[in-house]
């Protein structure tokens, strides 16, 4: 019986697809092109992102550009490690990936989510194989009003399905609103962010180990402040997981 229940959804789940893919053709996310599958990418997007792998730093994530040990760190995380444990990231944030960044962030292009959601689910398989919970950056009521949707929670939603590990949307509050951190500096940026998160009341992360997830890591001021606000309420380890990530050479 289970055999052929699991087949039965098979069966289902493959006439889903077909009929979504006749009401909605599968275009690349990047440039609307045609391709092969719901998700995809054309061959010239795709070999225009690129996807960060080994070797990098064992905290930060960041890539470096020589062969390095595992479990080396950059200068910047031994110079004045951050709060988080780890931090990983899908792709460089650069003239290949921002066109899909932002046409996620702002273009309503939620359907991508599943396919991030895949990336984020190899991208950050270490942090992921023990971990609790995700924990997707909130934004302000104001915010999430004007945008309709939380960029951060629909990553870390897409990301559970795919790894199972729970996702909590409003395990973290932005109780302020805070102005966005373009145009400023690393310490502007921190200045900014500060003590602009609280751990929703009634809940607990004791002892947990809880990966914070967002769209872009640019100076890590808004997730350290995240993992420092999670951490003081007792978790066991805050590790940190992007769609993309500033790189500076």
């Amino acid at each position: 019986m289970p055999a052929f229940a699991s087949s039965l959804g098979r069966l289902a789940t493959g006439a889903a697809t077909a009929l979504l893919d006749a009401l909605l053709p599968p275009r690349c996310l990047v440039c609307g092109e045609g391709v092969d599958r719901q998700g995809g990418l054309c061959p010239r997007c795709w070999t225009g992102l690129s996807f960060i792998a080994a070797p990098l730093c064992a905290c930060c994530g960041m890539p470096f550009e020589y062969e390095a040990q595992e479990g080396n760190l950059c200068g910047a995380c031994l110079a004045e490690p951050p709060p988080f444990a780890r931090a990983r990231a899908v792709l460089v944030y650069d003239d290949g990936s921002r066109p899909l960044v932002l046409g996620f962030k702002h273009g309503d292009r939620i359907h991508a989510a599943t396919a991030y959601g895949v990336w984020l689910a190899r991208a950050g398989r270490e942090l992921l194989t023990d971990a609790d919970r995700l924990v997707p950056v909130p934004l302000h009521r104001g915010r999430l009003f004007r945008r309709r949707y939380n960029q951060a929670a629909l990553l870390a939603g897409a990301l559970s399905k795919s790894c199972g590990v729970p996702a909590v949307p409003d395990l973290l509050q932005r109780r302020r609103a805070t102005p966005t951190q373009g145009g400023l500096d690393r310490q502007g940026r921190h200045r900014n962010v500060k003590g602009a998160f609280r751990l929703r009341p009634g809940l607990s992360v004791t002892g947990q180990r809880l990966v914070v997830v967002d769209d872009v890591l640019t100076t890590g001021a808004t997730l350290a402040e995240c993992a420092r606000v999670l951490l003081r309420a007792g978790a066991a380890r805050v590790d940190v997981l992007t769609l993309a990530r500033v790189v500076k050479r």
